[in-house]
């Protein structure tokens, strides 16, 4: 009785915390007009330079190849990422205090660790897609058949909604009592375990895993595939050829880089050397600009992307 007793002083003594705070960059109040109009453009950039993509895929024949049909994944992917994102953050940009409900920062870490996970695992798809058709081309379209292809996307995008909902599930089951300030301008794992006021042991052992299965064997993955890319241009003969596809290489591997350089410092750190700051900044990199450059770093820079453009613009020149 008295055990019972004392559990519900306790519960009683407790303020669930029902809704959160996103700090933002709420230390840099002079900066929020500047931040404002650059998340904006951003944001708008990246929007619209996904949905060309996708739509010049999709409706271009031409483009219909296992290169572009990843593509289209990857903008989409891209589209949900920013969404997720940027326009709660410009909302506490222009606001005095940014909240949160607990279920829309669930709902945001769902959609944040669903799309950074897909982006991965699209990452070590679209790496292999590259080493088939660099090192094998004869056996290209073989290999990667529309089967294969169609399989592979549905696989990304259901094992990364499975860790998603894992690791949302996992966040839901913890206890916030307060404080209530979130250290980010989203919602995010590390800044919310820090919140937790219970323990977070499962948590943290399910983010390593996460880390090392998409951050670790993904990443091992995709330098080997680019490893044996590298090395079969070396021993091409033509230097037209070594030229194209050292291009098409070197724009996947500065956006593979940028992107998993931020993800390892946000994620793959210590408890105890977490700072807000830093997370921030990486944030911006993988969740603004990396949507924001793909589209032209991928696929703007293409002939059969501008060709494929120009047919749906007639007025499109470049």
């Amino acid at each position: 009785m008295n055990w019972i007793l004392l559990t519900t002083m306790f519960s009683l003594n407790q303020t669930v915390v029902t809704e959160f705070v996103l700090q933002g960059f709420s230390e840099h109040p002079s900066l929020r007009l500047f931040l404002t109009g650059c998340f904006l453009s951003l944001y708008t950039v990246a929007l619209m330079g996904n949905m060309v993509i996708i739509a010049l895929i999709t409706s271009s024949t031409g483009l219909h190849t296992p290169m572009y049909f990843f593509l289209c994944n990857l903008a989409t992917m891209d589209i949900i990422c920013t969404s997720s994102v940027l326009p709660k953050a410009l909302v506490g940009l222009l606001s005095e205090e940014n909240t949160i409900s607990f279920k829309g920062c669930m709902a945001q870490l769902f959609f944040l660790v669903w799309s950074e996970a897909s982006e991965l695992l699209l990452f070590t798809v679209m790496a292999y897609d590259r080493y088939v058709a660099i090192c094998s081309p004869l056996h290209y379209s073989s290999r990667m058949s529309p089967q294969l292809c169609g399989t592979l996307a549905v696989a990304v995008w259901s094992i990364c909604a499975v860790n998603a909902s894992v690791h949302t599930g996992l966040m839901t089951r913890l206890s916030f009592c307060g404080p209530k300030v979130i250290t980010h301008f989203f919602c995010e794992i590390p800044p919310l375990l820090q919140l937790s006021c219970s323990p977070t042991y499962v948590n943290t052992f399910m983010t390593l895993v996460a880390d090392v299965f998409y951050g670790g064997i993904n990443f091992v993955l995709t330098l080997l595939s680019y490893g044996c890319i590298i090395a079969s241009i070396l021993r091409m003969r033509s230097a037209e050829g070594k030229r194209k596809a050292f291009s098409t290489c070197s724009s996947h591997l500065i956006v593979v880089s940028v992107y998993y350089s931020s993800v390892f410092c946000a994620y793959i750190s210590p408890g105890s050397s977490y700072s807000p700051e830093r997370n921030k900044f990486t944030a911006v990199l993988y969740s603004v600009l990396s949507p924001t450059l793909n589209p032209l770093i991928y696929s703007l820079r293409n002939k059969d992307v501008k060709r494929a453009l120009r047919r749906l613009l007639p007025s499109f020149s470049y």
